[in-house]
């Protein structure tokens, strides 16, 4: 097997063992704790979401790549996964969005979600500036360059997780984004590949029961997905105007997210409803008509 499929089989097989076992631990009061009722009167399971993180950590550490760059993604990943659970489990509806919390944090009431955006963003830089390594001759790593970085991988955590409103949806846009990331070959043959594989092998084993509505991301796997693919996009480029171009879609996004639903534009864009729609269930039944 070459290596740069090493990481997306390490991942994929360590989803599936993990998801065995998630499947065991649902009936035990710590796997009750952890589920949450849908849209259908079903229970889900937010196991889903360290499930995917663990695979993921457990695939960038074979990855192909200098050890700094993998002890960078591992860094981001698991500070977005970790502070992803906090808020599934402790989070309340009180604040909503980036502007939400933000604003509660500086009203002098922190929310989850306000610790989770300033937390994975200190990860975001930390974890960057490992896979960028320190400056050398013939390429200078400025204070903004560390900045932009940091965003990056920060900005990608949150894309993901604004995308994770409908069973498979954040999956999906796992694989799509992780193989323009990676390239347009085979995942794992550019710079970017092992990162970008190592997700898409943790996602293609989840998305099954994901579409089933058997479990859900939440903020621990969607944030953690996310800020894997940024990783990736760190290690493929280190020209500044492609970082920059990126970061640039990524707060428009981001910004676009607070006045419009995502739901509403996948629904009205044919070709983004029929991918989103791909392998779920059935919608449920309305309910009677009242009177």
């Amino acid at each position: 097997m070459s290596l740069r499929f090493v990481p997306a089989a390490t991942a994929a097989a360590t989803a599936a063992l993990g998801w065995a076992a998630a499947r065991r631990l649902r009936t035990t009061g710590a796997g009750r704790a952890l589920e949450r009722t849908n849209h259908r009167g079903e229970a889900v399971t937010l196991l889903e979401g360290p499930v995917l993180a663990l695979a993921q950590l457990a695939g960038t550490a074979v990855a192909p790549l200098p050890g700094r760059a993998r002890a960078g993604a591992a860094l981001a990943t698991g500070v977005a996964a970790v502070l992803g659970a906090v808020d599934d489990v402790h989070g309340s509806a009180d604040a909503r969005g980036l502007k939400g919390h933000l604003g509660s944090l500086l009203r002098g009431r922190p929310t989850t979600g306000g610790l989770k955006v300033v937390g994975i963003g200190l990860g975001g830089l930390l974890g960057a500036a490992l896979v960028d390594g320190p400056s050398r001759p013939g390429r200078e790593v400025g204070v903004a360059d560390r900045l932009v970085a940091g965003a990056l991988v920060a900005g990608s955590a949150n894309l993901v997780n604004l995308l994770d409103l409908r069973p498979g949806r954040a999956l999906k846009a796992v694989l799509v984004l992780g193989h323009l990331v990676g390239g347009t070959g085979v995942p794992g043959a550019r710079p970017g590949g092992p990162l970008a594989a190592t997700g898409a092998g943790a996602a293609a084993v989840l998305l099954l029961p994901d579409l089933r509505e058997e479990a859900m991301l939440g903020d621990s796997g969607a944030n953690a997905a996310g800020a894997l693919l940024g990783a990736a996009l760190l290690t493929r480029t280190q020209d500044r105007r492609a970082r920059a171009a990126v970061l640039a879609v990524l707060l428009g996004l981001t910004a676009a997210s607070e006045v419009v639903s995502f739901s509403r534009v996948v629904e009205a864009t044919p070709g983004l409803r029929a991918l989103d729609r791909l392998g779920r269930r059935a919608p449920a039944p309305a309910g009677p008509a009242a009177g």
